[in-house]
């Protein structure tokens, strides 16, 4: 018989906290195109239409937001990344910036240098030095500074391929081009804050085995992060035009190995050894699935689970030593037109195909 997290820490007498985060977040990055194209959103408990409003109603006070190379506004551009920061802002939430560092998705399976960009690890490191540096002078010169920025996403085996690619080049040439992207970041703003993103969040061997070996004298310093954030697992996307899927992640969908438990052991045994704060910074549970083995069974698949599996993380962040875990960010909860999120399960959204929201809407104020 499988538990919840809370059961488990209960019977061994460590009762969950149950004093909120202090960032409950969501990925929306594809409202804009979604409204675009003639999507619409009903809430009855906010009587609006505006998904960032109705997000912000129910408790979300980050969002975050990728941000492609590409200067194709469908293609999450930075201008159509200022447009949505603009509205998340109005809307009263913290920025937090989703750097892919190429023209399409960037993932553990796929870091392709922008088209345009040099390919030699210097001129690497000169451009993303000022291409960070620029995006980052952007949201502050439109009033909407962001406090996050990822440096890459899910970077387990580097980015820019493959000039910094791990498994080509070793961890040097990474090293190198992450902290010249932090000293462009904070050369822009003095406040922003560092976050880097790795996949597998649960897998404390591989966690351990990157942040082993990514810091080189010289090179990328733990002092350059602010942030270790997590996802719990990549899967190939179904349904994304064709692409594929990009803190730590941590899905349940993509293989039994993703417990509550496994990332309870990685994530405390990173704050012991660094001291630095956590997010999961992707994250999603199924309202209907069938045919699939979920890493936690116990858990519902429902509108009611969504809220239960998101409260369980919640439990373990909230349980990390030194309060170190800070925030949770569910990905694309409104994505209507594809509800499996990249998953074999039919619908992780928490919103009908109508739009409508569903109950678990509420997990940003009671969950997170």
């Amino acid at each position: 018989m499988r538990f919840s997290l809370s059961a488990i820490l209960l019977s061994i007498g460590l009762a969950p906290r149950i004093s909120a985060l202090t960032y409950h977040g969501a990925d929306f990055s594809s409202l804009i195109n979604l409204e675009n194209s003639g999507r619409t959103y009903h809430d009855s408990a906010t009587s609006s239409t505006k998904f960032e409003t109705i997000l912000a109603a129910h408790g979300t006070n980050l969002a975050r937001i990728r941000i492609w190379t590409s200067t194709n506004n469908a293609d999450y551009s930075l201008t159509y990344g200022l447009g949505l920061a603009k509205r998340a802002a109005a809307a009263g939430m913290a920025i937090y910036l989703d750097m892919h560092y190429s023209d399409t998705w960037a993932d553990p399976g796929h870091q392709a240098i922008p088209a345009g960009w040099p390919t030699d690890l210097a001129g690497l490191n000169t451009k993303i030095f000022t291409y960070t540096q620029s995006v980052v002078a952007a949201f502050v010169a439109q009033g909407t500074p962001a406090t996050f920025i990822e440096i890459g996403n899910e970077i387990n085996d580097g980015f820019l391929w493959p000039t910094g690619q791990i498994s080509v080049n070793g961890y040097s040439p990474l090293s190198q081009m992450m902290h010249s992207a932090v000293n462009g970041a904070r050369s822009a703003s003095s406040t922003i804050k560092t976050v880097v993103h790795l996949a597998n969040g649960w897998d404390a061997g591989g966690v351990s085995s990157f942040y082993n070996q990514i810091f080189i004298a010289g090179e990328f310093a733990l002092a350059d992060v602010d942030v270790m954030g997590m996802s719990l697992s990549t899967p190939p996307v179904q349904g994304r035009c064709d692409c594929v899927r990009p803190g730590f992640s941590f899905y349940p969908f993509y293989g039994t190995g993703a417990t509550l438990s496994a990332l309870q052991s990685s994530l405390q045994a990173m704050v012991t050894k660094y001291g630095k704060n956590v997010m999961v910074v992707e994250t999603d549970w199924p309202a209907t699935c069938s045919g699939v083995a979920l890493s936690e069974p116990s858990i519902a698949i429902s509108a009611a689970g969504q809220q239960q599996w998101v409260l369980d993380i919640k439990n373990v962040l909230a349980g990390l030593s030194g309060s170190h875990g800070i925030g949770i960010i569910y990905w694309e909860p409104g994505w209507v037109g594809n509800a499996g999120l990249g998953s074999s399960c039919a619908d992780a959204l928490l919103v009908d195909s109508s739009g409508n929201t569903r109950t678990s809407i509420a997990m940003f104020s009671a969950d997170m």
